[in-house]
């Protein structure tokens, strides 16, 4: 789901609105009307033959990833046995906590995320007895997919280090705190703005897609700033440049500089140039 949906900005003010049904409604329909255009703006291109989907060069290497781990815990009955006993166990011990707790009675958590991890850092998180249930059963889930990962042996340490990655991303992709009904900050700035935030996010949604051609292409907000004007302004030229980066060497400021000049990567979010200045005596 796109950032934009999970906007926790209540209207131009910033002040908190009170609930109104009908406004609620209304933008409700707002937003799926212009989920619609979004929709739209992805297929058309692809109706006129504009565009064409490919699956991502990265998908088979996922797929033979995850077939490595999964073929260690398979093809063993008491190993796969041993693993879904040990998920069974936890699932269990956690619904029987969420009753035990229903109940009114004092109950040991499950799961905890990691003190670091902004994602759950609101309160309702643990207040709130459906939230909390959630959040635990991601943690559960992410921890055993972790586990299987680490514990898999015979794995060569490449293999292993992707199979890490791609479980990263695939169990971040899938937190309960993306999505608007599992996430109560974003659900209590859905109520408190009359569903406006989702308007809003779904309009930009369509707006990226759109100015994409079909494809998602998120705006950034260096999309109005001039280069060599508002930004880049050290002297310098590119030397080299591809399809995915350019190496800039800038111009030195001294009349002396450093025989082995000094490079600088940056990281490649957002931006694709590599700096070489000159480094003055």
């Amino acid at each position: 789901m796109s950032d934009t949906l999970l906007s926790t900005k209540s209207g131009d003010s910033g002040a908190a609105k009170s609930f109104d049904p009908e406004a609620f409604s209304t933008n409700l329909a707002r937003a799926l009307e212009t989920s619609g255009r979004a929709l739209s703006a992805y297929l058309k291109p692809r109706e006129n033959g504009e565009a064409k989907d490919r699956p991502p060069g990265e998908l088979n290497e996922l797929v033979k990833t995850f077939t490595s781990v999964a073929e260690y815990w398979l093809s063993d009955k008491d190993r796969a046995a041993s693993v879904q006993a040990k998920l069974g166990k936890a699932y269990l011990d956690l619904l029987t906590s969420a009753a035990r707790r229903l109940s009114g009675e004092a109950t040991s958590r499950a799961a905890d995320p990691s003190p670091r991890d902004k994602r759950f850092q609101d309160p309702e998180w643990k207040s709130n007895q459906f939230f909390d249930f959630v959040m635990q059963a991601y943690l559960l889930t992410t921890q055993c997919a972790n586990d299987l990962v680490k514990n898999a042996d015979g794995l060569d340490p490449h293999t292993r280090k992707k199979a890490e990655f791609y479980v990263q991303q695939v169990t971040n992709a899938i937190s309960p705190s993306n999505f608007v009904l599992t996430n109560p900050e974003v659900l209590r700035q859905t109520l408190s703005s009359n569903a406006d935030n989702l308007v809003r996010g779904m309009t930009m949604l369509a707006e990226d897609i759109e100015a994409g051609h079909g494809t998602l292409k998120i705006r950034q907000s260096a999309a109005n700033l001039e280069i060599g004007k508002d930004l880049a302004l050290t002297p310098g030229k590119v030397i080299y440049q591809n399809e995915v980066m350019q190496l800039i060497q800038y111009t030195p400021t001294t009349e002396t500089v450093l025989r082995t000049p000094l490079l600088i990567v940056p990281p490649w979010i957002n931006k694709f140039y590599t700096h070489i200045p000159q480094v003055n005596r």
